[in-house]
């Protein structure tokens, strides 16, 4: 897979946005659903929130917010234990992930029988972007493999430019290899692969 060399600088600029993806604590390790090493992201993250937040471009962030009889959960035949229901401490942001307070919260996956990977699924994320006439997102969170993956494939279905920084994601790997493969299927989809440093005042 190419990605764009950290020398071939992106500039943010208005048509923007930077999406952070479910940066909560269920989500990292020691909560009911970490991710290995996730906490790794939030440094390149919190770069990249300050760089939008100084340009005055808007920073969103998703969140998992399930009710407690949640159809993904091991209790109703899903694929996973209990996470990230609502009002509770493990659906909240980590700390150290240091969103500016304009930022725009987008739930997902709110309804006790829908299941929602991506952003886009059940939210009105796709109205506010083309309300603000986004033209590109970048994209980083977690996890790879499932929720960036999903919101990747969906920004590509509605036409968005989009640029997954490959060094603020991190994987589930229920499979060994899972995360590559989903960054080889974004990089498929004409998503553009590149580091956080790549992006520049």
């Amino acid at each position: 897979m190419e990605q764009i060399k950290p020398a071939e600088r992106i500039v943010p600029q208005p048509g923007d946005v930077l999406l952070v993806v479910d940066v909560q604590y269920d989500f990292l390790p020691g909560g009911a659903l970490g991710v290995a090493h996730g906490d790794e992201i939030i440094p390149a993250l919190n770069r990249c929130i300050a760089l939008f937040a100084a340009k005055n471009l808007p920073v969103y962030a998703s969140r998992d917010w399930h009710p407690p009889d949640h159809i993904s959960f091991h209790v109703r035949g899903g694929p996973w234990p209990v996470h990230c229901v609502a009002n509770t401490h493990g659906a909240a942001f980590s700390p150290e992930l240091k969103l500016p307070p304009s930022t725009a919260i987008i739930n997902k996956a709110d309804k006790r029988d829908l299941e929602a990977y991506s952003v886009f699924s059940g939210t009105d994320f796709d109205r506010r972007l083309r309300a603000g006439h986004v033209r590109r997102i970048f994209i980083g969170g977690l996890a790879t493999d499932y929720c960036v993956l999903n919101t990747a494939k969906d920004a590509h279905a509605l036409g968005y430019e989009y640029f997954v920084l490959t060094d603020a994601v991190r994987a589930v790997d229920v499979r060994l290899g899972d995360g590559g493969r989903a960054l080889e299927e974004m990089h498929r989809l004409g998503a553009h692969l590149i580091v956080s440093g790549t992006l520049s005042a």
